[in-house]
């Protein structure tokens, strides 16, 4: 049960950061491969001016991919404290005298609401990075 939930999630998780990447990312990729193109063509530059030029033309990338891994993240924490606590109170039932299949359906119950929870959460957060990657770099 908690493989299925587990799947659940990872399919909605996948299919957000695909979405972002098509959608943001790969167009930023573009930008900052043109832009450190231009930076390489300046034939008066410095090996050192063409370098910072790189730099400043990969910043914007590195940003969004920070921004996007941050969001994971966090997401990642609020689901695992959720199910933490979901164990938490199945020891205790099972330290209280419950049956352990009662318990182990409670487990699955708490988990489940869990999941559902997260998944409500990620098309706010889909939107909150598309509107984070929008900005970066403008």
């Amino acid at each position: 049960m908690a493989e299925l939930q587990q799947l659940r999630v990872q399919e909605a998780v996948d299919s957000m950061v695909k979405s972002l990447e098509r959608e943001n990312i790969r167009k930023m990729q573009g930008l900052m491969f043109r832009c450190s193109a231009g930076c390489c063509e300046d034939s008066q530059a410095s090996m050192q001016q063409v370098h910072q030029c790189i730099e400043r033309c990969h910043a914007p990338l590195a940003q969004a991919q920070a921004l996007v891994t941050s969001e994971l993240e966090k997401f990642q924490d609020r689901l695992a404290r959720c199910t933490m606590h979901c164990n938490d109170k199945a020891k205790d039932s099972i330290d209280a005298g419950s049956k352990e299949l009662q318990v182990k359906r409670q487990l699955e119950s708490c988990v489940t609401t869990c999941v559902d929870d997260h998944m409500n959460l990620i098309p706010t957060m889909t939107k909150k990075m598309k509107e984070s990657l929008s900005s970066i770099g403008k």
